[in-house]
């Protein structure tokens, strides 16, 4: 069985196209991805935007499905000689997910973990007082998590974000993702009810290639996309 075979064997992975024609912006990526949300999800169901690019993704498909919106605050937890290798996940209440078997192979002790988990904690601390004070926390326990970003390379940080959803007791987990490689979009279904991807070209090299306009997102524009979102619920 090819690649191709194995993940159109999966069905919980919807894979819109395999074009490499870039998105014009983020605004329209996160439309596109609405449109194939809305197949899938209910009324009930909270979308998580990664910051920070996929904060803009995430409001276009709340603003779009009329769906409440939250930011992803988890962070990952690198292996030691590979910081960028996810071995697990710290969520915002300081709730700590290990994969074991990657522990186990790694011989990773327990110091390491704790050293790990602090220094997150600092950045993550560092959010919350920049964006909860605007947007409290959505208690999304036995609901159903849809996490957004820009796009994935890795997909070592949207790995994180499920860890840590998995952590807050949701009821289902979707990804949905405007563009991402083969190999990665293949792993992360594998730990979701549902993965959503518009585009999986044949080269990747990164998430920037497939835009046209691809500015980097400052705090500031995240808090004003937030205050943005707050307003429209009142």
């Amino acid at each position: 069985m090819t690649r191709l075979e194995i993940i159109n064997s999966m069905k919980n992975l919807h894979i819109v196209s395999y074009s490499s024609e870039p998105f014009r912006d983020r605004v329209e990526a996160g439309s596109l991805l609405a449109k194939e949300i809305k197949k899938i999800i209910n009324s009930d169901a909270v979308v998580l935007g990664i910051p920070r690019g996929g904060v803009v993704i995430a409001k276009e498909i709340a603003h779009s499905l009329s769906i409440q919106m939250d930011i992803v605050l988890s962070r990952k937890i690198g292996a030691p000689f590979n910081p960028e290798y996810a071995i697990g996940a710290v969520g915002e209440d300081g709730k700590v997910f290990i994969n074991e078997e990657t522990l186990s192979q790694m011989h990773i002790d327990d110091d390491y973990i704790k050293k790990e988990k602090e220094c997150q904690m600092q950045e993550i601390k560092r959010r919350i007082e920049l964006y909860r004070k605007i947007k409290p926390k959505v208690i999304f326990r036995e609901k159903t998590v849809v996490l957004c970003d820009d796009g994935v390379a890795t997909g070592t940080t949207m790995q994180a974000a499920v860890w840590a959803a998995k952590q807050d007791g949701c009821a289902k987990i979707i990804i949905a993702l405007p563009v991402a490689p083969n190999d990665t979009i293949t792993r992360l279904a594998k730990e979701t009810d549902e993965t959503v991807v518009l585009r999986v070209p044949k080269f990747f090299a990164a998430v920037g290639q497939f835009y046209m306009d691809f500015p980097q997102i400052e705090d500031s524009e995240v808090i004003e996309l937030l205050k943005e979102m707050q307003k429209a619920k009142r």
